[in-house]
């Protein structure tokens, strides 16, 4: 600490330094707020009784003490009994009394007898010379005695003291504290600071406030450390590094730290999740707001540290906006038709957006070299002036970095990756909060010709021009997904619908790998505010395999055949084993790493905490091998023949089914649960074998009897034990009444007919306990977590099938209306919908919502040209 602040807060004024120390303290996970009562809360009075704190003050601390993660005390040198009758804090501030002598009313009785003692020869030798000394002041507190001198004669003070310093201060086991016009002895050695000290330790505070006038201050400033920050109240000496001038401005502080650290605990102004927009190029994703923030970027892949993190962190984790110098809301967004482009688009501006691929270079002997990564593109056209914020944050905002401006743009310097902004003629602002830096620009359309481009290149430091013109690129860039679309058998039911479900699903294959993703996010929660927040940016074999099958539906099998080779090299990276199949993997098709929480992000409106990661990878989850299965029969029936890789792939699960399929598992809902028989689980192994023997009956093989017998057996075996009496349904499974939703496959996957009784009254069951008006919950019962979650639109699209099948064609229309007006304006849907706030939930996009919409709108279609 240095010998005087480093920084001042002048009257009204407050100095960045200290409003940038504020907002950084303010998001640490772990807060203790101290402040000492007189000359900080409360201005000096002349008489002490009258110390009132002030009103800004109160509320402050009030505010901040109901929150949660975040604790305050008062510390005094004050009496606890006085303290708590004159400062009237309610009981969520700690008060700490006599100088940290004093934890709570009872800690007088803990002395012992010998300070006791100690105590009343101090109160005898201090009333003698208060006698000798006219106007001196004696306070009782349970472990001291404080004597004042406000007030008194400079000279019969300066006595006063002197005959305290020279006697009873020198007594052994007598600590001495000495402050503005008091000096106080006690029989506790403690001060200030190690109150403050112990209470960090009790409450493991990750950082803590301490506000402070008097010298007695100066012990808690000096046993600052770290992330602390030490604010000093008025002139002198001090170890603090901020100054403020009067009690007022540490109320504005106060105030200040309450705003920032509710934002920062609560979110600042969510925007509802469904509203965002996904870029993609087959190498990662994006997430853009209805206002053109970019919330959410990766790099270099979709599962990596996130160089954008908003979306979960607020403004500080990293953010890239576009916006007009007025501000105000836009007209609209949209995406270009066909396309994973998005238009947002104001009076005056439009902001267009898309993640390009890597530049190519014709060299001189002619073939093409790529340079750089990804490229995120932004073209603002128009004739309005629009104000630029780049704030990039690596690794979800845990590396600081510096942004160094050139001719014609930036280079984010300070990561491990190779970052450029291009953006000629934009005049950067940079400024540091704390070691991060941030640029702004304010861009004159008119000026600039009607448009400014910016792209912020991954993977290479050029901010050279690129050769092909902007819209040549943006037209090369579109193309693709233009012709993939227009190659799609689509359904006339919600056929634009279906034609963004399948763009989404095509935006979240890892093109590189033949992966796919499950959403494009991370612990975007199922619950507002909860911890049911999990990481989605990987690739489950189920959820991969469903949305392949979804494209094969609507006529592509390219990402099909890409993933079943994925899938072929992480079965051969078992070593022959493929009963020992994780349920998900990285993009790469390795196992991932241990789940973590990045405690420094509040979570999306704060709900913590933030992980990176997913425990899931080591649950035994056997349902996976039915929709490889379903998907390989799909690809060989669409295409009219089976690739050796496909069927290695295809032989490894009916071999994987035989070891495993009598085995409990954790389910296709990962509940942090023992394993069970699950009733899903169970189907989806009759259907791995099913689907086997459909693709050896089609294209050629010869007849495994063998695979029949295993099949009839899990058949006959999950249609007997699955079976609940009191239910009178298919429960979630063996034994357990409770239902689930994903028991509807006992028909939707063939094993039992549309109009078998038993279904019938399966759907019954579910629709009864399961459904609320536009959704379908996936369970009621208890998983292990605390709070609750939203309804699935995957259950919901399943129970449209069921619907289907069961003959209820009305209901599934009504109910296909209900799911698809959830969407958000730009037609994608996050996992869940919660009917009560009308607002999704859960990551976004979710390729199970998407996949499901397809399945919906195909069988509708089917039915009425029927």
């Amino acid at each position: 600490m240095n010998s005087t602040a480093t920084t001042t807060s002048h009257a009204g004024v407050m100095d960045p330094e200290l409003r940038a120390a504020i907002g950084r303290i303010a998001r640490v996970p772990q807060l203790l707020i101290a402040c000492d009562y007189d000359g900080t809360l409360a201005p000096i009075v002349e008489d002490p009784s009258k110390a009132v704190p002030l009103p800004e003050s109160v509320a402050a601390i009030r505010a901040l003490a109901s929150m949660p993660q975040t604790t305050v005390a008062v510390v005094s040198g004050r009496a606890l009994r006085d303290l708590a009758a004159l400062s009237r804090l309610p009981s969520e501030v700690h008060l700490v009394g006599s100088h940290g002598s004093e934890f709570d009313i009872g800690f007088v009785e803990r002395l012992s007898p010998e300070l006791i003692a100690v105590r009343t020869r101090l109160r005898d030798a201090l009333r003698e010379i208060a006698a000798a000394h006219p106007g001196v002041r004696l306070e009782r507190k349970p472990a001291s005695v404080a004597m004042h001198t406000r007030g008194v004669d400079p000279q019969v003070a300066a006595a006063a003291i002197e005959a305290v310093r020279s006697g009873p201060a020198t007594w052994p086991d007598v600590t001495v504290t000495q402050g503005k016009e008091v000096i106080e002895l006690s029989v506790v050695a403690t001060h200030k600071g190690t109150a403050v000290d112990q209470l960090r330790t009790q409450l493991a505070a990750s950082a803590v406030l301490f506000i402070g006038d008097d010298v007695t201050d100066e012990n808690a400033f000096g046993n600052l450390h770290g992330p602390d920050v030490g604010i000093k109240i008025g002139p002198g000496e001090t170890r603090a590094d901020y100054r403020v001038a009067e009690p007022i401005e540490a109320a504005r502080a106060l105030g200040l730290l309450l705003e920032t650290r509710r934002h920062w605990l609560f979110g600042e102004r969510a925007v509802p999740i469904e509203r965002h927009s996904m870029l993609a190029n087959g190498r990662t994703v994006a997430l853009v707001t209805p206002e053109a923030k970019i919330t959410w970027l990766c790099h270099p892949k979709p599962d990596s540290a996130a160089i954008f993190a908003d979306l979960v962190g607020g403004s500080p984790a990293g953010h890239f906006t576009v916006g007009p110098e007025r501000g105000g809301l836009p007209l609209g967004q949209r995406y270009r038709s066909g396309t994973m482009t998005v238009e947002t688009r104001w009076s005056g501006l439009t902001v267009t957006d898309w993640l390009d691929l890597p530049a190519k270079e014709t060299t001189p002997d002619g073939p093409a070299i790529v340079t750089g990564d990804s490229t995120l593109v932004r073209v603002l056209t128009g004739r309005g002036r629009a104000r630029i914020d780049f704030a990039p944050r690596p690794e979800f905002g845990q590396v600081a970095v510096q942004l160094q401006p050139l001719d014609d743009g930036l280079l984010v310097l300070g990561s491990n990756e190779p970052v450029a902004l291009y953006s000629p003629g934009v005049e950067w602002d940079v400024t540091n909060d704390g070691g991060y830096e941030s640029a702004r620009a304010v861009v004159d359309l008119s000026a600039a010709g009607g448009q400014v481009v910016l792209e912020l290149r991954f993977g290479t430091q050029s901010l050279e021009h690129h050769r092909v013109p902007i819209h040549e690129r943006q037209a090369a860039a579109e193309q693709p997904w233009k012709d993939w679309v227009a190659g799609l058998r689509l359904p006339s039911t919600a056929r634009e619908l279906v034609a963004r479900s399948a763009l989404t699903l095509r935006g979240l294959c890892h093109e590189t790998t033949g992966s796919i993703l499950a959403a494009a996010t991370t612990s975007l929660p199922e619950e507002l505010g909860g911890v049911r927040n999990w990481d989605y940016r990987y690739c489950w074999l189920r959820d991969a395999a469903m949305t392949a099958r979804a494209l094969v539906d609507l006529g592509s099998t390219e990402e099909a055949e890409g993933l079943l080779r994925w899938i072929d090299g992480v079965i051969e990276r078992t070593g022959g084993h493929p009963e020992r199949l994780h349920p998900l993997y990285t993009v790469d098709g390795y196992e991932l790493g241990a789940e973590a929480v990045i405690d420094t992000l509040p979570g999306y409106a704060g709900s913590r905490p933030v992980r990176v990661g997913n425990l899931a990878n080591h649950q035994l989850q056997l349902d996976v091998f039915g929709p490889v299965a379903d998907l390989i029969a799909a690809v060989a029936d669409a295409r009219g023949s089976v690739r050796d890789d496909e069927w290695r792939v295809l032989e490894n699960m009916v071999e994987a089914v035989r070891r495993r399929w009598h085995e409990p598992d954790h389910g296709i809902w990962e509940a942090r649960l023992p394993p069970r028989h699950h009733v899903y689980s169970k189907v989806m192994l009759w259907m791995t074998v099913d689907r086997a023997l459909h693709v050896v009956r089609q294209h050629g093989g010869e007849d495994r009897p063998e695979w029949v017998e295993l099949r009839d057996r899990i058949g006959a075996n999950v249609l007997e034990h699955g079976w609940h009496e009191e239910a009178e349904a298919y429960s979630v499974a063996y034994g357990h009444e409770d239902m689930d939703a994903s028991s509807l496959w006992i028909g939707l996957s063939g094993l039992l007919p549309g109009d078998d009784p038993r279904f019938l009254s399966t759907v019954l069951k579910i629709e009864a306990d399961l459904r609320s008006g536009p959704v379908v919950y996936r369970y009621h019962w208890d998983d292990g977590l605390p709070g609750r979650e939203g309804g699935f639109h995957i259950c919901t699209a399943w129970l449209i099938e069921a619907y289907l099948r069961t003959g209820r064609r009305t209901d599934a229309e009504e109910l296909f209306a209900l799911m698809i007006d959830t969407a958000g304006p730009t037609g994608l849907l996050p996992e869940q919908y919660d009917p009560l706030a009308e607002r999704g939930l859960g990551n976004h996009p979710q390729a199970y919502s998407h996949l499901g919409l397809i399945r919906c709108a195909l069988m509708l279609d089917n039915m009425l040209k029927q």
